[in-house]
């Protein structure tokens, strides 16, 4: 062996700054709870979202059974009964639409007293209008307002992102809000809506996305696929806007990438076929959502968008469905590897954590309630 100490510390030294930005850029998994789903409620009609755990159950009432999860309809039930909505959105954009600014500030105000006057959902936010000229001042005027009315943790949704620029802007706002407002330094964090093409490939050719992550400085908590804009903007007509376009999983693929290690947190769209109408209309609306919910958490999206009520009964059963199938054999692998066996898989560190990542999830969304190990056994491995 010819290598000194000298040399050990020669190289300490040459990738000093590189250990430095993967410790900053690349932090791991945020702690915590992730939702299994956002819920867009207009501002002016965000005073239902108390009636959606009994209008979903309404629902279940009036068109059963549940499809495709019989087995976990009891659960589902309880979960409608007890939490229908993980994560509320004030929504301020698309869903509100353009008002004059005292409509705009009556709304603002109403919301908050709305919030203010019983129990709120574990996760609660607001999605201001993008920062494009011709909505910024009345944007910058809404979330002024809102975080001037309500001191409670929310975040920020910040939709129609083109560039890194508008997401440095709302940096500075959130800096400037919290030293006129009072709020801990770093305690205003947004999510990043990605519903423009240029959001994914800028005009130089890079990858968007992962510029957006960096010019956040870490207040970005998520990353949240637009459905409908992003398609029509890439040119797909009407009639084909899907969660499951080869378009949408090009830009979601890519947002995963930029995402992985980050502690980002991604969010598929959602459909806008709803489950009303005939009992035919109602299955099918739950066929298809089932499958589309489904299908993401296969991909790694464990988080998506709610546009109605009857939505909720398979989202619940889709979700719970994914770890209810997948419990025994996860456990039995993590344990295979935390014992040193193979059981036929030959498993890796990273894969334990995914393994142990999977089983948390399971519990932190009441899908599982015994897994075999310990919260604190399953956080270790992360």
């Amino acid at each position: 062996m010819r290598l000194t100490d000298g040399d050990y510390a020669g190289f300490d030294d040459r990738l000093a700054a590189h250990d430095a930005f993967l410790a900053s850029r690349y932090p791991g998994e945020r702690a915590g709870r992730q939702p299994v789903h956002t819920v867009y409620i207009p501002a002016d009609r965000i005073g239902g979202f108390r009636e959606w755990g009994g209008r979903a159950l309404a629902a279940l009432d009036e068109c059963p059974p549940l499809p495709f999860a019989a087995a976990l309809a009891d659960r589902v039930r309880a979960k409608l009964a007890a939490e229908p909505i993980e994560d509320l959105r004030v929504d301020f954009e698309d869903g509100y639409g353009v008002r004059d600014d005292d409509q705009e500030d009556a709304a603002v105000k109403a919301a908050v007293a709305v919030l203010a006057d019983g129990p709120r959902p574990p996760f609660v936010g607001v999605r201001i209008k993008s920062l494009e000229a011709a909505t910024r001042h009345r944007s910058l005027r809404t979330l002024d307002l809102f975080l001037s009315l309500y001191q409670e943790p929310f975040v920020i949704t910040l939709p129609k992102v083109s560039g890194p620029d508008q997401v440095t802007a709302l940096v500075r706002l959130c800096e400037l809000l919290e030293r006129a407002y009072g709020p801990a330094a770093g305690r205003l964090t947004f999510e990043i809506q990605v519903e423009l093409p240029a959001a994914v490939l800028g005009a130089d050719g890079a990858a968007t996305v992962a510029r957006l992550i960096t010019a956040a400085e870490g207040r970005c908590t998520g990353l949240h696929y637009g459905t409908y804009d992003y398609s029509a903007a890439a040119g797909v007509a009407a009639a084909y806007q899907a969660m499951d376009h080869p378009v949408a999983d090009y830009a979601k693929a890519v947002m995963q990438a930029a995402a992985a290690g980050t502690g980002v947190r991604l969010s598929d769209g959602s459909t806008n076929i709803l489950p009303v109408g005939t009992d035919v209309a109602v299955h099918d609306g739950w066929a298809l959502h089932y499958r589309l919910v489904r299908r993401s958490l296969e991909r790694g999206f464990y988080q998506g968008w709610d546009l109605h009520p009857a939505q909720l009964p398979t989202r619940f059963a889709a979700t719970y469905a994914f770890f209810a199938d997948g419990v025994d054999a996860a456990s039995t692998r993590l344990r295979n590897y935390l014992d040193r066996r193979s059981g036929g898989i030959l498993d890796e560190p990273a894969t334990a954590r995914a393994l142990a990542g999977y089983l948390l999830r399971g519990l932190d969304c009441g899908a599982l309630d015994d897994v075999g190990f310990t919260r604190e056994q399953l956080t270790a491995l992360l």
